[in-house]
């Protein structure tokens, strides 16, 4: 703790992040404490946040964070090539995803897609970027959704007869 300012060195990498002035950092014991300095609302929301926020760092610079996404599709598939991501999705072109600092990507398989990072923010912005491309479709369930998310599927058409 530096001022105004909480950094958390680790093997992965180096994670800092500022925070309010009425909000007291301390670390006693190997604990770190996060007090308010005084008992507004605002403070009250604030010290939940920061705790929340240097529990984040702490655990990415000790195992990471990683979301997965599932790509589903005919002639939907990914390759991975240095440090882009290149996908065909059924465009006309292919679309290619370049790897951000502090996060990777990986492809164990044609159809899965690993973000993984130090920063939980850095990584689920970039996975929600790379699900931004190619939504799912309600009818068929194409296109990229997270792996634990449930894919609910609506009914086509019911094709009855006309009276």
């Amino acid at each position: 703790v530096n001022g105004q300012v909480v950094t958390v060195k680790g093997a992965k990498e180096t994670l800092t992040q500022e925070f309010s002035k009425n909000i007291t950092v301390k670390v006693e014991n190997n604990e770190v404490l996060v007090i308010r300095n005084d008992e507004t609302k605002d403070s009250n929301a604030k010290q939940g946040l920061y705790r929340q926020l240097i529990n984040n760092m702490v655990v990415g610079v000790k195992e990471g964070f990683t979301k997965s996404l599932t790509v589903k599709g005919v002639g939907y598939k990914l390759n991975k090539q240095g440090n882009k991501l290149v996908m065909n999705l059924g465009l006309s072109h292919p679309v290619e995803v370049l790897e951000q600092d502090g996060v990777t990507l990986e492809c164990p398989d044609n159809n899965t897609i690993l973000v993984k990072g130090a920063n939980k923010e850095r990584v689920g912005a970039m996975a929600a970027k790379i699900r931004a491309m190619r939504p799912m479709e309600p009818y068929h369930g194409y296109g990229i959704h997270y792996t634990s998310e449930p894919v609910i599927l609506k009914a086509g058409k019911s094709g009855g007869k006309k009276k």
